[in-house]
């Protein structure tokens, strides 16, 4: 959900006006996702580089749960089903993002329809770190033996370690690049990255960029049986 600073910028607003209208294209957009019946999405709302930003840029920042899941908007997501996931550090956000967050998970446990993973103070450097500290104190206290280790003990620890890896990733803003997001789970995802601005992210723009992941080839490293011959 790139792109939000530079449309404010562009109009000559704030960037804290650039999140607020951002923030109002998510609910819209997950139900434009159920209707091509996908399973499983997930919104990279704030990095754990993010902190890095302006102090009034990150307060604001950080209303985005209480915003985003109002009690308004809390019946919406169950009335259509929408079971949310919080990945990312949960020692680290102030105690009320915290709090709103894991009652949401409590409350949407039972929702099944679409599940989505809200990204809130996520990086893959973190996500692996964690993950890899796991599995080595496993090792350490003989619970594990280091000959029997493999990617999937990695893998099992994730942050996602309950959802399939990824099929496609969306870039909006223009910006062609990963930024320490889901690094593992990507591995065989298709990239599609548009210039549109995440606020001006349209249903025809999400049809855009599903019909053009249809039309990949998706090889996962290996070969088509017509190119064996």
């Amino acid at each position: 959900m790139d792109g939000n600073g530079r449309w404010a910028k562009e109009r000559k607003k704030p960037r804290t006006y650039g999140h607020k209208i951002g923030m109002q294209n998510i609910f819209p957009t997950i139900l434009n996702l159920k209707k091509y019946n996908i399973k499983y999405v997930t919104l990279f709302c704030f990095s754990t580089e993010n902190w890095n930003r302006p102090k009034k840029e990150i307060e604001y920042l950080m209303k985005f749960p209480s915003e985003i899941f109002s009690e308004k908007k809390k019946k919406q997501y169950l009335k259509e089903d929408i079971k949310i996931n919080w990945i990312g550090r949960r020692n680290i956000v102030p105690d009320s993002v915290r709090k709103i967050l894991e009652d949401l998970e409590n409350e949407t446990r039972e929702c099944k329809t679409i599940i989505v993973n809200f990204a809130f103070d996520y990086g893959s450097f973190v996500e692996l770190e964690n993950s890899f500290k796991i599995v080595l104190n496993n090792i350490i206290n003989n619970q594990m033996n280091i000959n029997e280790f493999s990617i999937q003990n990695i893998i099992d620890n994730l942050y996602t370690k309950n959802i399939p890896p990824v099929d496609l990733l969306i870039r909006t803003g223009g910006e062609q690049r990963i930024s320490n997001f889901m690094l593992l789970q990507l591995a065989y995802s298709e990239l599609y990255f548009t210039k549109v601005y995440w606020p001006d992210f349209s249903k025809d723009d999400l049809k855009e960029a599903i019909e053009d992941f249809n039309l990949r080839d998706r090889r996962f490293g290996g070969i088509m049986e017509n190119e064996k011959k």
